[in-house]
């Protein structure tokens, strides 16, 4: 049996699914991860994607943090893929319990997906940071310079967690609660590198870790099952 159709046989015999995924699962949708792109950054930005998409940063320099914001972040015409499209009909079929995301677009609420826990927030939530007022991700978009509110004029700031920003607890305890009590934990398109998202892995009780990623992980020894493949191929293939 490949580790593929042992993968499907896991999926089938269960009902109590958790996924965790990071930016590889967007990638198929055409979003890029900013992690592995160089070049394009270097020639038009002054400053790596992990300054500019820092507090400090956000702070110092915020026409430059919301350029590069606008520019690489928004990516508003994306669509849910194959994978996302397969997480939400396993929700549906009462086999998967939740989505603990590390991505920012909503494409999984936007598949379908009802019990997503986003670990790094959203770019389609933004908030006045003065009275607290809501701007969608479109009026981002289509403002310039630093967005203000339109009731009192404050800045907006996206919900995202940016680097030196803590994790909202809520989800974070959320997140620890769905994967402690999982039977099968797949955790797919994250390198495993980025913490505190990366250790919710230490939480995991099971024996039905699969881990799915084109790439090798720190965390790859510690799988019961291995695949080295695009979500894309193998979600494909999940019958629900």
């Amino acid at each position: 049996m490949t580790a593929v159709e042992q993968f499907l046989q896991m999926v089938k015999e269960s009902d109590n699914i958790v996924f965790f995924g990071g930016a590889g699962v967007s990638t198929e949708s055409g979003i890029p991860d900013f992690r592995s792109v160089d070049g394009l950054y270097n020639q038009k930005y002054d400053y790596p994607p992990e300054t500019i998409l820092s507090h400090t940063f956000y702070r110092r320099k915020p026409e430059e943090f919301y350029r590069f914001y606008r520019d690489k972040m928004l990516c508003l015409d994306a669509e849910p893929n194959i994978t996302h499209k397969k997480l939400a009909e396993l929700e549906r079929a009462g086999k998967l319990k939740a989505v603990v995301t590390q991505n920012i677009d909503g494409l999984h609420q936007k598949a379908g997906s009802k019990n997503v826990l986003e670990l790094h927030g959203s770019v389609l939530r933004n908030y006045c940071e003065r009275c607290g007022a809501f701007m969608s991700a479109e009026e981002i978009l289509h403002s310039t310079g630093v967005p203000h509110c339109a009731a009192c004029g404050g800045p907006v700031k996206p919900d995202v967690v940016l680097y030196e920003e803590g994790l909202n607890q809520k989800t974070l305890e959320d997140a620890v609660y769905y994967i402690r009590n999982a039977d099968v934990l797949i955790i797919g398109g994250t390198s495993l590198a980025v913490y505190p998202a990366a250790g919710l892995i230490d939480y995991y009780r099971g024996h039905k870790l699969v881990l799915i990623n084109k790439s090798t992980t720190p965390m790859d020894s510690r799988a019961n099952l291995l695949i080295q493949d695009g979500l894309g191929n193998v979600f494909s293939q999940i019958e629900v």
